[in-house]
């Protein structure tokens, strides 16, 4: 089996610090390469795998100013279906666009919806629906238009996440600074609940980091650390009392719920989108609804067995279980 894992080229694939899709795509790859699999990563030339790799530009558009988005995504897509003939299955990683491309190629194409940015997007969806595979990465975020193949989670690779079992008391914000992940809230339920809260994430909204996060900071009980790479990120979710993550969305997935829990943090999160796919209320952290809630069960995380967070992500979001859901669904789809 010869199979094409496209990945975006916002970032490296993995990511030096932020980049959700590369970083699942990546976790594939390796996983698929572990396993013998002739696989082929299509991602920025400065990527990192075992696989082989294939690439139009050096770096990354976040990272180059330089490069143009939609000039080397279209550079970069185009590569692929242009050779689309020397694989047996292509699986995309990067939206709705290469799905343009699927009917003017014969290789099968898989595709992981990483979420709907916008309801703007569903009439290409919709489109190419009867000539795709779609995968969601949780049942929550299917759409009831669009047919699925199956529902795959996230996978991360377990040996990146160091398991603490003698945590700090400090609260832990790991994400997008972006009004819809929360970091407001989970500042005043820090100080609610009177405990340190250390925020770390790349600030994708400006005005909002500025008005509603920045004015907190005073480097004593509300610390920003910028945006962490894998090695700081083990260390701040592993020392973490418990994780804070009071989105107001409905979240596909949300890879640091994971990894706080593969770090053996619990999680105390909004009960909206995948969250109760992912924690297991009362077990793996707490699922809540308001700010009020979620101070509460701050005073209630010692009651969660630290050991059990990690039972539970390695059991449903490793890197192992996710390859082999991917490969079931390649065989489904190639009938082998």
């Amino acid at each position: 089996m010869k199979v094409a894992v496209l990945s975006p080229i916002a970032w490296r694939t993995p990511p030096v610090k932020y980049g959700p899709w590369e970083q699942v795509a990546s976790n594939l790859v390796e996983g698929l390469a572990e396993k013998n699999i002739d696989v082929t990563l299509f991602a920025t030339g400065n990527s990192v795998t075992k696989g082989k790799l294939a690439h139009v530009t050096d770096t990354a558009y976040a990272e180059n100013p330089d490069i143009d988005p939609k000039v080397w995504e279209c550079l970069h897509i185009s590569n692929l279906m242009e050779q689309a003939d020397q694989f047996d299955l292509i699986h995309n990683h990067f939206d709705f666009l290469p799905l343009t491309y699927s009917r003017l190629i014969k290789t099968p194409m898989v595709t992981t919806i990483h979420g709907f940015s916008s309801p703007r997007i569903l009439p290409v969806y919709k489109k190419y629906n009867r000539d795709n595979f779609y995968v969601s990465i949780s049942d929550s975020d299917r759409n009831p238009y669009l047919d699925y193949i199956a529902t795959v989670y996230n996978g991360i690779n377990t040996s990146e996440f160091t398991f603490q079992n003698r945590p700090t008391d400090y609260l832990l914000f790991f994400g997008r600074i972006h009004p819809e992940k929360g970091t407001y809230e989970s500042i005043q339920i820090a100080k609610q609940s009177g405990r340190k809260l250390i925020i770390s994430g790349l600030v994708q909204d400006e005005e909002y980091f500025i008005k509603k996060v920045k004015p907190f900071i005073n480097d004593e009980d509300i610390i920003f650390v910028g945006n962490s790479g894998p090695k700081e990120r083990d260390k701040l979710m592993g020392d973490a009392y418990a994780l804070l993550h009071p989105i107001s969305f409905s979240e596909p997935f949300g890879l640091s719920v994971a990894e706080s829990m593969m770090c053996g943090t619990p999680v105390i999160a909004f009960n909206l989108g995948s969250m109760p796919e992912l924690i297991v209320d009362g077990k793996t952290g707490f699922l809540v609804t308001t700010l009020e809630e979620a101070v509460a069960a701050v005073g209630k995380i010692k009651s969660i067995e630290r050991k059990n967070c990690r039972e539970w992500a390695v059991s449903k979001f490793s890197r192992e279980k996710m390859t082999d859901s991917y490969l079931h669904v390649y065989h489904q789809v190639l009938k082998v």
